[in-house]
């Protein structure tokens, strides 16, 4: 998923009156202001209720409906292979937005969670902040890209490194 790629997924969301933030992988290189390494998909926060509305706004772009787990997420994309992972939710009375997870679970991104200062190929985005992301890092066994993005951004910001992700416990598991 190239840079470009991502900017032009983005314009049609934003051409559609759409919010989306990104997350993930290219999240943090957004955070960080520049792209540290490929990325084979692109994580995006999305309204629920949206989530039909994206469809249409990326169709144009090749994007179909591949898989459908709402209420925790959906998967679009292209015959290309290009792939968004939509991470749902519902936004509640504070601006925060409560995505459902498996097993009856949730997590609420905090309102403040959403004001992340990011960049894509010197363009402003929106994206979750560094300690939201690193928080979304969490509860599951880390793959080696998981650990160099959160050490990056902890090094970054000046975030405190999880346990999970420390050298130490790296064979621990979340």
């Amino acid at each position: 998923m190239p840079a470009a790629e991502v900017l032009a997924v983005l314009d049609a969301l934003s051409a559609a009156g759409l919010d989306a933030w990104v997350d993930g992988g290219w999240g943090v290189d957004a955070l960080l202001g520049e792209q540290t390494r490929e990325h084979r998909d692109l994580d995006l926060v999305v309204a629920l209720d949206e989530v039909d509305a994206v469809q249409r706004a990326l169709a144009p772009l090749g994007y179909a409906l591949t898989e459908d787990e709402r209420p925790t997420r959906a998967v679009l994309a292209a015959p290309d292979g290009r792939q968004i992972d939509l991470h749902t939710v519902v936004f509640d009375a504070e601006g925060g937005g409560v995505q459902q997870l498996p097993g009856g679970r949730s997590y609420r991104y905090p309102p403040d969670g959403f004001a992340g200062e990011c960049m894509i190929n010197g363009r402003r985005v929106r994206c979750l902040t560094p300690e939201v992301q690193l928080e979304c890092h969490l509860g599951y066994e880390p793959a080696e890209t998981d650990r160099r993005d959160v050490k990056l951004l902890a090094e970054r910001f000046g975030l405190a490194l999880p346990s999970a992700y420390r050298p130490e416990d790296s064979s621990r598991q979340v």
